[in-house]
């Protein structure tokens, strides 16, 4: 069921803290953690703590938790001292977007200069 924690999720284990990670900060509605696989200086993930499969999904059931979770990038920016130099903020939904984890969630990414396009 949507916004359920679901027992195959990598991210909702990671909530749960079943799984570890380096948590960045943590709110009620939100976790922020460091990408295992950086594709920046600074890239973390900035998740809900309910599960929907992707940012369009949680943005209709619950606008107010994505609203979090870019609140919450702008805090990570912070926090990683790129809100002054720029910072990118990326939600990929559905896998030919490049989504592969299937729990909706924001990458922030900076710490060096950021090409457009990306990809």
């Amino acid at each position: 069921m949507a916004g359920e924690p679901q027992s195959d999720c990598l991210f909702c284990k990671i909530v749960d803290g079943e799984v570890p990670a380096t948590i960045v900060r943590e709110t009620e509605t939100t976790v922020a953690f460091r990408d295992i696989n950086p594709q920046a200086p600074t890239h973390v993930l900035v998740i809900p703590r309910v599960h929907y499969p992707d940012a369009a999904s949680l943005a209709a059931a619950e606008p107010g938790i994505i609203a979090d979770i870019l609140r919450e990038s702008r805090e990570v920016a912070e926090l990683e001292k790129v809100e002054h130099t720029g910072y990118r903020v990326v939600f990929n939904t559905g896998s030919g977007a490049g989504q592969t984890v299937f729990h909706a969630h924001l990458h922030v990414l900076g710490g060096r200069g950021l090409n457009w396009p990306p990809g």
